[in-house]
């Protein structure tokens, strides 16, 4: 699905992945699950780009919804893969935590554990090799993403800002489709390790020039970081979320 003339989306609201398109090439944000390879692929081919046109991929974080392809990637096509530093242990599989699920409803619970067990999530293969990163870094891949430490969800979640995509992503710092829920409209995520500091994180969009934001689970949001962020703010405030 193309979203803008370099941004592109593929999966859905329950898991998206984004890829921004430039002359220089494509950068991948994160790998979803696994089994979204053929959606890659497919809107590669609808692009009329292909595998060896992506020069790397960005992580906003290590959990194994959003590094489903990542190793593939990497393994049979040298593509570099970009998490940050304190996130790489958990891409790498070597730590993992458990937070709470919090509120739950049967039927959108059902549907996100239906589509993570039918796209692969069961097959999540870690990462064997990534490239940290850093709050502040500017990545020499195309668009020149800029990395945004936003700690909370986990330690190492950052959002990208690719202003050639007149975008940031962010990640599961928010969410506008609560996966066990349904809920609609910008939220705290869950499955966040520290709740308090993920609300606290949102502050360091202040000032971020963007009409989308793109979290990794949700519709894309398109009426500017502040707003988002607001919105963040009123759900946690009335426990909507």
């Amino acid at each position: 699905m193309q979203l803008g003339p370099s941004l592109h989306r593929i999966g859905n609201d329950i898991v998206a992945v984004y890829l921004v398109d430039t002359p220089a090439g494509i950068t991948l944000i994160d790998a979803g699950l696994a089994g979204q390879w053929r959606d890659l692929t497919a809107e590669l081919s609808a692009m009329g780009r292909s595998i060896g046109d992506i020069r790397g991929v960005v992580l906003t974080h290590g959990d194994t919804d959003h590094i489903g392809f990542a190793e593939r990637l990497h393994r049979d096509h040298a593509v570099p893969v970009y998490v940050h530093e304190a996130d790489a242990p958990r891409a790498r599989g070597e730590e993992s935590t458990k937070p709470e699920w919090g509120r739950m409803k049967l039927a959108a619970t059902a549907k996100f554990l239906w589509y993570a067990l039918t796209h692969g999530g069961v097959r999540t293969t870690h990462l064997t090799e990534v490239v940290p990163v850093r709050d502040g870094d500017v990545l020499d891949l195309p668009g020149a993403p800029r990395v945004i430490g936003m700690p909370g969800h986990s330690p190492g979640s950052i959002a990208i800002h690719v202003p050639v995509a007149d975008a940031v992503f962010v990640g599961d710092a928010l969410t506008t489709r609560h996966v066990l829920t349904g809920a609609a409209g910008p939220r705290p995520a869950p499955f966040t390790d520290d709740p308090a500091e993920a609300l606290a994180s949102l502050g360091r969009l202040e000032g971020i020039e963007a009409t989308w934001v793109l979290p990794g689970h949700g519709t894309p949001w398109n009426r500017g970081v502040a707003e988002a962020v607001r919105e963040v703010a009123r759900a946690a405030a009335t426990s909507d979320s």
